[in-house]
């Protein structure tokens, strides 16, 4: 870079640090902006995918390395094909962002009404080599400064700036264990988890998105990895119908054989007792699956309603007298009620073209293999949903600030329908824990191959907590997370669970 270059966006930092233009993490621009980043580099750069620099960078794209000269798009694409990923099967650069070192500026323009146009992202990252049968070793570290601008409504990068290349690794170290991002991907390996995903929600907001490790082998997890949450799908599926129940177009406590009834069940009389505050309650009466029955059909334990006994069939029952209500699938329910109106964009029961396959947490056993990717094409309304962080932290934060049920529906979803295990009750949808000085969390957990997941709100102090991981053994973070992240709550959470 030369000097004119590096003193005009010296002095443009200066002026932009001084103007407070600087957005908090917490921001739906810092969010946007560090996607991109992690497509940039941890799926683009990391893995060779020249897809990805082709979607993000400007056709009018400047590139200034303080080494390398100046590139345009043409020329950076070409260098990359031909130089880093000449041979990629034997040879593999890595880029690592060090934690905290990010800094994001809103650019606006006051001539057109305060209209954001774009964003100046400061950085120091370092690159990382390594060759087949050898060891991975550190290459280089460098501050970096990226302009991108919004061309059509699409962010793309305009300018890059790479300079003050040092061959010294830097680390920052400063911080708590749960607060260094390096100490966790540390953490991550020593317990063989692959890949981590941690919300955290302060004072009604989802404050931190923070995702660790790598979705598959040799490919970091981006900010806005996708994860398979097994039964985390329940809760979605449960706002659904309490949000038709808030607008008035569906009785919890009207029986569902109006709208399906199961043939299995169709000759026993019981089936005309279901309802949709036993389903949401655990109290059908059904097993988790019929097929762990002898028979493999559905059946009744016991009369609904006078139990507990937690069963995904009863979501699946819901599904179809829904569907058979509405004549809309349950993808689109969840679409039009829940995922539009929160921007619930990475969000989906199904596989479909849209969803991002580059940035799937495939998932592993415990001893690090992977499994089958199984892409479903009909809605579970009790497994199987994509997320991510962000996007199922979006839907906590609008259950705890009331923005989707009415308030009366809210207290109903909130009060113990039935006990269920360990002390603890189960609300409509959420598992509910009794905490010290009348404060309760909601939780609910996902637990399938390859996937364990675990959230937690808690209303009264505004607080939540989500946990994702693509591993068996993915539980075993729990305790740690939770007692660090909610502090004397997560405390009495986990000791209600080790009792």
């Amino acid at each position: 870079m030369t000097r004119s270059i590096y003193f005009v966006f010296l002095f443009l930092c200066v002026f932009l640090q001084k103007g407070q233009a600087q957005v908090e993490k917490n921001n739906e621009l810092y969010k946007t902006i560090m996607s991109k980043d992690s497509l940039l580099f941890n799926v683009g750069f990391n893995t060779c995918d020249i897809s990805q620099f082709e979607n993000l960078m400007s056709e009018n794209l400047e590139f200034f390395h303080d080494i390398d000269g100046v590139s345009d798009k043409k020329k950076f694409l070409k260098d990359f094909k031909g130089g880093l990923c000449r041979d990629s099967k034997n040879y593999q650069a890595r880029r690592e962002l060090l934690p905290e070192s990010t800094e994001i500026y809103a650019l606006y323009d006051k001539s057109n009404g305060e209209k954001l146009y774009g964003a100046l992202q400061i950085g120091i990252h370092q690159f990382f080599e390594k060759q087949t049968g050898q060891p991975e070793k550190f290459g280089s570290s460098a501050r970096f400064s990226h302009l991108w601008l919004l061309e059509k409504g699409k962010w793309k990068l305009v300018k890059s700036y790479s300079y003050e290349h040092v061959n010294k690794q830097l680390e920052l170290v400063t911080a708590p264990v749960f607060d260094n991002d390096m100490a966790i991907e540390k953490w991550l390996k020593e317990n063989k988890v692959p890949a981590l995903g941690v919300g955290i929600i302060e004072n009604g907001k989802l404050q931190q998105v923070k995702v660790f490790g790598e979705i598959k082998p040799g490919v970091s997890a981006p900010y806005n990895t996708i994860f398979n949450v097994a039964s985390l799908t329940k809760p979605i599926t449960a706002m659904v119908a309490l949000k038709l129940v808030s607008l008035g177009k569906w009785d919890m406590d009207k029986p569902v054989y109006n709208y399906w009834t199961d043939p299995d069940i169709a000759k026993d009389p019981r089936n005309k007792k279901i309802t949709t505050r036993q389903i949401l309650s655990h109290q059908t009466g059904f097993p988790n699956w019929r097929w762990m029955n002898a028979d493999k059909k559905l059946s009744f334990q016991f009369d609904p309603g006078t139990a507990y006994e937690y069963s995904g069939e009863g979501f699946e029952y819901l599904r179809k007298a829904l569907e058979n209500k509405f004549h809309k699938s349950l993808q689109q329910l969840a679409s039009e009620l829940i995922f539009q109106p929160l921007k619930m964009n990475e969000t989906s029961y199904v596989w479909n073209k849209n969803i991002d396959v580059s940035r799937y947490a495939i998932g592993y056993d415990k001893d690090l293999k992977p499994y089958e990717v199984e892409k479903n094409n009909t809605p579970n309304a009790a497994d199987n949903l994509l997320t991510t962080i962000e996007d199922y932290g979006k839907f906590l934060v609008a259950i705890m600030n009331g923005e989707l049920l009415q308030e009366s529906v809210f207290k109903e979803m909130t009060r113990p329908q039935i006990a269920s295990v360990r002390g603890k009750h189960f609300g409509l949808g959420f598992e509910i824990y009794t905490l010290e000085n009348e404060k309760y969390a909601l939780s609910h957990g996902g637990s399938d191959v390859g996937v364990r997941a675990m959230v937690f709100i808690l209303p009264k102090t505004k607080q939540g907590l989500l946990i994702f991981t693509n591993s068996d053994i993915g539980g075993n973070l729990y305790e740690a997370l939770i007692k660090h992240y909610l502090g004397k709550d997560g405390e009495k959470i986990v000791d209600i669970e080790t009792k």
